[in-house]
């Protein structure tokens, strides 16, 4: 989790904390000239430099990310977490924060150069999973009149969600459904009759099987 890694942080005396707390407040609520995505990035690299609490100032800098990108969008919802995508690249995260905030040059740009692209991948992220997302509604949608019992769709529901691992063949359905070798060949048999999959071109000993082209 966020927060459990060592990370060094050149904390600003404690005597200056409110005074520097009461700047980066004003600023953020009066400061309208600058682009809000690149405000959203320099608000939340301010607050952790100015680290004005012992624990929680990594979930309070993404709270006022999340609060900045909300005000640039005009909207309280989003289709995309920021926030997920710096835990997932935490590691360069915390690597950025340090490089930047020991630097003697005052020079952000490797901090917003991150932003940015964490930004850009919490974009495609969203992007792919809304596809996956369509994508397995369209398919039940197509086959919602398509009579399929539970061992069908149990496999049919793993390979829409992406947690299939390998090919799909008669023993792997028959692992996964708990189920005679036979029930399973009959069911992959069904469903191929149905137009719901179809057999893999090669494949060697084993016969490998996927869901039919929309």
């Amino acid at each position: 989790a966020m927060g459990k890694e060592k990370v060094f942080y050149k904390a600003i005396p404690q005597a200056h904390v409110k005074q520097e707390m009461d700047k980066f407040l004003n600023w953020l609520n009066t400061d309208f000239s600058i682009d809000n995505i690149l405000k959203a990035a320099i608000a939340h690299f301010w607050f952790i430099i100015i680290h004005p609490f012992d624990d929680g100032n990594g979930r309070i800098a993404r709270t006022i990310t999340d609060m900045q990108l909300a005000r640039a969008e005009k909207s309280s919802q989003r289709f995309y977490s920021l926030s997920s995508q710096i835990l997932v690249e935490k590691k360069a995260y915390y690597e950025v924060l340090q490089k930047v905030q020991w630097n003697t040059n005052n020079d952000i740009t490797d901090w917003l150069t991150f932003f940015l692209n964490c930004m850009i991948n919490a974009l495609l992220s969203s992007e792919r999973v809304t596809s996956h997302i369509l994508l397995k509604a369209k398919f039940w949608t197509k086959h919602e009149h398509t009579l399929i019992n539970e061992r069908q769709r149990l496999v049919l529901n793993k390979l829409l969600d992406g947690d299939f691992v390998g090919n799909l063949q008669s023993s792997k359905w028959a692992k996964i459904c708990k189920c005679s070798q036979d029930t399973a060949i009959r069911d992959i048999k069904d469903l191929i009759y149905k137009g719901v999959l179809q057999q893999e071109e090669g494949g060697g000993r084993n016969t490998n099987y996927k869901l039919s082209e929309p």
